[in-house]
């Protein structure tokens, strides 16, 4: 059975609502992962030093504020940063 024209645009719509997903999540969830660990914890070794008592809450800070400007990159990255400072067991 030939798909009709009519679903031409709900084809189209689909398409962007996919691509704009993908481009999210690429930016937010996979280049992230692309930076290297030392970076990330020279980020982590930065916020110790300068309280180690609310090191974690001052990741969380920059990843809402990276959340708030849409920057899903940053978000990321300070995801991965709050991530580490729990892996060393570092908490609010």
């Amino acid at each position: 059975m030939p798909v009709s024209a009519n679903y031409l645009p709900l084809f189209v719509v689909a398409a962007f609502a996919l691509a704009v997903f993908l481009w999210v999540e690429w930016q937010g969830r996979i280049q992230p992962l692309f930076i290297p660990h030392a970076e990330i914890a020279r980020l982590a070794d930065e916020l110790v030093t300068a309280d180690a008592d609310r090191a974690e809450e001052l990741a969380a800070i920059e990843e809402d504020r990276a959340w708030r400007y849409s920057e899903n990159f940053e978000q990321g990255k300070w995801r991965r940063v709050r991530r580490e400072l729990e892996r060393r067991g570092i908490r609010k």
